[in-house]
């Protein structure tokens, strides 16, 4: 028996048109339209630029309306959401350069610190 595999649904593919994803998202048409203008929320668009949602766009609306519930301006969450790209970027560069270094290490070991004489440490007392 084979096992037939389920195609995985890409977070990042845009399959949602603007009434979809207001639905998803608990959110009006026109906030999402005002999020694209605010560049809150990027959509992608198709040849007539009609907005096409990604899954990954419909979980930033719900984050923005939840920012924007915790009383949040938009200049705010707009600040918020380039920090986190910026820290997620960050750390997709540090697990990098954290491969690059163990690969290093493996290639050339480290070289064992040398045993040095421990030297004798002398006090001096003052005299009163």
């Amino acid at each position: 028996m084979s096992e037939e595999k389920q195609p995985q649904l890409d977070d990042e593919a845009a399959l949602y048109v603007i009434s979809v994803a207001a639905e998803l998202s608990g959110l009006h048409p026109q906030t999402l339209r005002q999020y694209d203008r605010l560049g809150l929320v990027s959509p992608n668009r198709t040849e007539g630029r009609n907005r096409r949602y990604s899954l990954r766009d419909i979980a930033s609306l719900r984050m923005v309306q939840r920012l924007v519930g915790e009383g949040i301006n938009h200049a705010g969450v707009k600040r918020i959401i380039e920090l986190e790209t910026a820290m997620a970027n960050m750390a997709i560069e540090v697990a990098q350069l954290r491969i690059e270094v163990d690969a290093l290490i493996s290639e050339n070991p480290p070289k064992s610190l040398k045993n040095q004489k421990k030297r004798e440490v002398i006090m001096y007392e003052e005299e009163n």
